[in-house]
């Protein structure tokens, strides 16, 4: 099975990162690489944001000035060339930024765990880093949706089910 780097960083403060999430990112990350069939080693990084800095990069790199969850900056070309780690040999898949602030308010807006909110979000952010886009059809934006569902059910955090850690048993 190919090796997967994923680097996690808090760069906020306004909420505190829950235990285990920084494993849940990665068996998401992974998942999402099994289910792709993406057969080689690869690094990702993640790192949560404030509001305030989401809506900065949502504003530079999409021209669009607001607040949002989550963005995604894919390294692969759109001629499909990749850059590669020098050191590892690793593919370098891009960058995930998550707004916690935001990841908490919509997990309590949709009645679920934060767990599950920052899970999908993962799996979202690298679907998209694996080239789909929800924004070019509404075929595209299904067949990502039911992608996600997938990965997520796969793992346990589906939408019926809610993610439990040892303190929830």
């Amino acid at each position: 099975m190919a090796k997967l780097k994923v680097y996690v960083k808090n760069n906020q403060s306004e909420v505190k990162v829950p235990v285990g999430i920084r494993l849940l990112i990665r068996r998401c990350c992974q998942a999402v690489l099994i289910t792709e069939k993406y057969g080689k080693d690869a690094e990702v990084s993640v790192s949560f944001v404030s509001n305030s800095e989401i809506r900065k990069l949502n504003k530079v790199y999409r021209n669009k000035d607001s607040v949002t969850d989550v963005l995604s900056f894919p390294l692969t070309g759109s001629d499909g060339t990749v850059e590669i780690n020098q050191e590892t040999g690793a593919v370098l898949l891009g960058d995930v930024v998550i707004s916690l602030e935001t990841a908490v308010k919509q997990a309590q807006n949709y009645g679920h765990s934060l767990e599950r909110e920052i899970g999908f979000l993962t799996v979202h952010s690298m679907l998209h880093l694996l080239g789909y886009d929800h924004e070019t059809s509404q075929l595209d934006q299904r067949i990502m949706r039911e992608k996600e569902e997938s990965v997520l059910e796969k793992l346990g955090i589906s939408r019926d089910v809610t993610f439990v850690t040892g303190e929830n048993t």
